[in-house]
């Protein structure tokens, strides 16, 4: 019997790793050149989504992308401008005299988290309905206050904001769109309702706003006239700004803009507000998510798309829609930041689940998309810029196309990824990074950190079922 010749593998060896990482960094170890392929298991391995992503992106396909490529167009081509400020119980639809609105999709009061309920008790007490948070917490629990998701009347806020019928809010207009939309005016940093604070410096810098800042904006705002929200955005992206977790170049263009008419202001508080302002690097962050509110329900009515136009948070549980007229949510639970920077003595043990109605940022282009040209949001995400621009390259493989006016200089001036796509998100079991602060998960210290939230797999794939379903 012969024996089998003795194979000898050559001196020089090239690696291709498909599964594991471990075997990689061994070979790497090792002085071996290994190239990683991050390659999954389409939809998990899960059959039923195998099969649905296999209608979808086959037989169904042209019904789908044809859909895709109105939605993509129709947040490209809006243009949101800020026509000023206005009470909130005035201009919203169907927000009545008792209505608070909150972030993230609908919870009972019973099952809300801990900060978002300090918020709402101050927002009762600042419109006057309870003398203090014992008595707010009550009247919320009694169900004489209807809490409602901000989401599902034209507006968003950020973080743990609730807002009533007195909240001086920005007013934005989509006429190619044909929207308006609505968010709250910044409160600032510091101890306040937004970050899940509910003590008396939290209410009164409520009714700072409701009573000064909302004035002296408005009467700015209409001196000034329109302002074309997401040219101020495109101006930031490429001076830093992510215009989610930074904020400060846009911010400071937003001002400039407004500055001629706010020390023209004859207001009593003039000067509060100018040092406020001044001292708000998130100024701009609400009206560039209302701008962006805009943008995606403008796609509300676009049957059969797979793209995200609604994805939000409460810091119990975290929501996503797709357009068409069902406009269902597909819920599961809030993740906890994943990647984060934290104060000191604070970490993973003591900070809430990702909250806040401000991922609609990352729909339109902002936010995660375009973290590649943000120094800023690669500290959250380890220090280097390559690590920033990996978080962009992740966006862009589940995006269905690209921003048309949010340009990165660090990637050959290439678009922002836009259109989340479920159909890529299940297939590649790759979700939206979304920038974002982080707060207490209970003692109401407020703000704890900042850093990166994956959004969770499920929403995504329920919403892709549920499309598989109603294409026939």
């Amino acid at each position: 019997m012969t024996a089998a010749p003795i194979v000898k593998l050559p001196e020089s060896v090239s690696i291709v790793n498909i599964g594991l990482p471990l075997f990689e960094t061994s070979a790497r170890d090792q002085g071996a050149s290994v190239v990683g392929v991050d390659w999954r298991i389409p939809g998990g391995g899960d059959a039923d989504v195998v099969a649905a992503l296999g209608r979808l992106l086959g037989p169904k396909s042209d019904i789908v992308d044809k859909a895709n490529a109105e939605v993509i167009h129709r947040i490209n081509e809006g243009v949101p401008m800020l026509k000023g400020i206005d009470r909130a119980g005035s201009v919203i639809p169907n927000m009545g005299e008792r209505t608070i609105l909150h972030c993230g999709p609908s919870i009972a009061w019973n099952d809300m988290p801990n900060p978002l309920q300090r918020s709402i008790k101050a927002a009762i007490v600042a419109e006057g309905w309870a003398k203090d948070v014992d008595a707010a917490e009550k009247l919320a629990a009694s169900g004489e206050v209807e809490l409602k998701p901000a989401n599902e009347s034209a507006t968003v806020v950020p973080m743990a904001t609730s807002i009533g019928p007195s909240a001086p809010v920005y007013v934005i207009e989509n006429e190619f769109g044909g929207t308006t939309t609505f968010s709250s005016v910044n409160q600032g940093s510091g101890e306040v309702a937004w970050f899940g604070v509910d003590n008396d410096n939290a209410i009164e810098r409520l009714r700072f706003l409701r009573d000064a800042v909302g004035p002296v904006l408005a009467k700015a705002l209409q001196a000034k006239g329109p302002i074309d929200v997401l040219s101020l955005a495109a101006q930031g992206v490429p001076m830093g700004d992510d215009v989610h977790m930074r904020v400060q170049a846009t911010t400071n263009l937003f001002l400039r803009d407004l500055l001629p008419h706010l020390v023209a202001s004859d207001h009593d508080r003039a000067t509060e507000v100018a040092t406020f302002l001044s001292g708000n690097h998130l100024m701009f962050l609400n009206v560039a998510m209302a701008a962006a509110k805009s943008l995606v329900d403008s796609a509300a009515d676009v049957e059969n798309s797979s793209i995200v136009t609604t994805m939000s948070r409460n810091g119990a549980t975290y929501g996503v829609r797709l357009p068409g007229k069902d406009g269902s949510w597909f819920i599961t639970d809030s993740p906890p930041i994943q990647d984060a920077l934290y104060y000191p003595g604070q970490g993973p043990e003591t900070s809430a689940p990702d909250i806040g109605d401000s991922a609609v940022l990352e729909l339109i282009g902002l936010g995660g998309p375009a973290a590649a040209n943000s120094p800023a949001v690669a500290g959250f995400l380890g220090g280097r810029m390559s690590d920033a621009i990996a978080a962009t390259q992740s966006m862009q493989r589940i995006c269905a196309g690209e921003s048309t006016r949010f340009r990165l200089p660090i990637l050959d001036n290439v678009g922002t990824p836009v259109g989340v796509d479920v159909r890529k998100v299940a297939e590649l079991s790759i979700t939206p990074a979304v920038n974002t602060g982080i707060i207490h998960v209970s003692d109401g210290t407020g703000q704890v950190g900042a850093g990166v939230a994956w959004a969770p797999v499920k929403c995504f794939v329920d919403a892709l079922l549920d499309l598989d379903r109603r294409i026939s």
